[in-house]
């Protein structure tokens, strides 16, 4: 039974759709499809004078719905082979340019946190924000010792609003796991919780600060990535503020062309920074959008907003890494072995067909640069292999997916005549060398000498109790075994004696018969 709560959350949406001239999306949706014939009645359908184009009615249908279909846009805008190139265009507008909060509510934000006036915090602020974002806006400011910086700032009661949009997607994904088959192989309850887990992550900028601080220690010195500094000093919860960098959108093509940019170095770095931060540091940041990413000219990478980190258990990392070589090797069969082993797909799957499936999906794609590579249809071709052979999706892996998606949508814009495949092999291969490899065992032993040697006095003492409690437990195998056989004779006897009791009785129930 679907909550009334819900009930008008869904009719909101519908309406919103609605008042953004997108009629023929909300009458098809299952709520209003058996009424669509009443959209004629509404004064919207006589009186549509919206001449905006379909692009901007989308986009600001998603910035009027709330910050979940904001992101979800922003997610889209970085797959232009998979929308018409009007949307795309549009959608990239959402990720820096959603609507900002008024002044007035930010300069109250800021006072509050720090418990200090904004005058007392900086010697320079700007009320005008520089940015704004789905879950918060950010403004230049200037500290007293000199330094630029920029303040962020949560929006007001947006965890509220986040908070109701999550529980709407919780009851239609229980609701589609219901009725739908898929569903339930997607785990889209799963998927949805772990969705939760990481937006409401997103509104405690103390944690973001904290992701920051990791990412900068891991790149320290990079030639290829830059984090910029935190200043914990004036970070709280609902505030934080960080260095100011200056460097163009990386989506700004035109701009990065003018500068001199190096779009097949920038393309490369990029794939290594992904692999690097999953594989070597296994802290990622899984929110890479070209909203959170600048050039440094001609190929360094500055990353800002780090709301939405990801790492992975050492086994799906080493699974992981698995899986690319074999892929980029083109052992299909390993992969398929490797799926069974893991429990993605059933014990009782033919490794022989799964095998054959996943070449017919992965065989087209290889040596071809990403400009002649369809990923929407080998997104397509995966799901209905997936569909095939029951195979269900990791929770725990989404964002990683999200996070390659987002690489690959990227280069994509940057050189799309990059070759995925033999940018990221070598580093794998290296990668696995180095974990997996004759010097990465004796490395481990060397670190776990001082552990052994710490408890090395002790071993002659767990020595001798080993061999005396083996001892005494034969002794007392021993002693058991007599117990057994001492019972086992009692046994015998009593049956002996109660067969010739029964016996008897026989004879003297007889003889009385007979003599009567």
């Amino acid at each position: 039974m679907i909550r009334p709560k819900l009930l008008l959350r869904l009719f909101h949406i519908n309406w919103v759709l609605i008042q953004h001239g997108l009629d023929e999306i909300a009458f098809n949706t299952p709520l209003f499809k058996p009424i669509r014939y009443l959209a004629a009645l509404s004064p919207h359908y006589w009186r549509k004078t919206n001449t905006d184009s379909r692009a901007v009615r989308i986009r600001r249908t998603l910035e009027d719905l709330g910050p979940i279909y904001v992101k979800f846009g922003q997610a889209l805008s970085t797959r232009r082979d998979l929308l018409p190139l009007d949307i795309a265009d549009e959608l990239v507008k959402l990720q820096d340019r959603v609507p900002p909060f008024p002044n007035n509510v930010s300069v109250s934000i800021i006072e509050k946190a720090l418990e200090m006036s904004v005058a007392e915090a900086f010697a320079e602020f700007d009320p005008q924000p520089l940015a704004s974002a789905s879950i918060a806006q950010v403004h230049a400011a200037v500290l007293h010792t000199g330094e630029q910086v920029v303040v962020k700032v949560l929006r007001p009661n947006i965890e509220e609003r986040i908070r109701s949009d999550i529980g709407l997607l919780y009851e239609l994904a229980r609701f589609a796991e219901r009725f739908w088959s898929d569903a339930r192989r997607l785990s889209a309850v799963d998927v949805v919780a772990e969705f939760e887990k990481t937006t409401l992550a997103e509104l405690d900028l103390v944690r973001e600060a904290a992701n920051a601080s990791k990412l900068r220690r891991n790149f320290e010195n990079s030639d290829i990535l830059y984090i910029p500094e935190i200043h914990w000093a004036l970070t709280r919860q609902k505030v934080m503020v960080m260095e100011r960098v200056h460097g163009i959108p990386v989506g700004n093509i035109d701009q990065l062309r003018e500068g001199g940019a190096d779009f097949k170095l920038l393309a490369e770095r990029g794939v290594e920074i992904f692999f690097t931060q999953v594989f070597r540091d296994n802290f990622f940041h899984a929110d890479m959008h070209p909203g959170n990413i600048f050039v440094d000219l001609p190929g360094k990478y500055i990353a800002i907003d780090f709301g939405i980190v990801g790492s992975l258990s050492l086994s799906d990392q080493r699974y992981l890494a698995e899986n690319f070589l074999a892929f980029f090797n083109r052992d299909y069969r390993k992969v398929a072995q490797m799926h069974v082993e893991s429990g993605w797909v059933h014990r009782s799957t033919r490794i022989e067909e799964f095998e054959s499936a996943i070449r017919s999906v992965c065989e087209p794609i290889f040596e071809k640069p990403l400009k002649d590579i369809s990923f929407g249809q080998l997104l397509l071709r995966l799901f209905q292999t997936a569909r095939q052979f029951d195979m269900h999706v990791q929770p725990q892996l989404v964002l990683l997916q999200k996070t390659l998606l987002n690489i690959e949508g990227l280069g994509r814009q940057l050189y799309p005549e990059l070759d995925l495949w033999q940018t990221a092999k070598p580093f794998l291969e290296k990668w696995f060398h180095e974990r997996m490899g004759p010097k990465a065992k004796i490395s481990k032993l060397i670190e776990q000498f001082p552990q052994f040697a710490e408890h090395f006095p002790e071993i002659p003492g767990l020595l001798f109790n080993a061999l005396d409690n083996a001892a005494n437990a034969q002794h007392r195998a021993e002693a058991h075994n007599k117990e057994l056989e001492l019972l086992r004779l009692q046994m015998e006897n009593n049956h002996k004696l109660t067969l010739w009791a029964m016996l008897l009785s026989a004879l003297v129930v007889g003889g009385a018969i007979f003599f009567q």
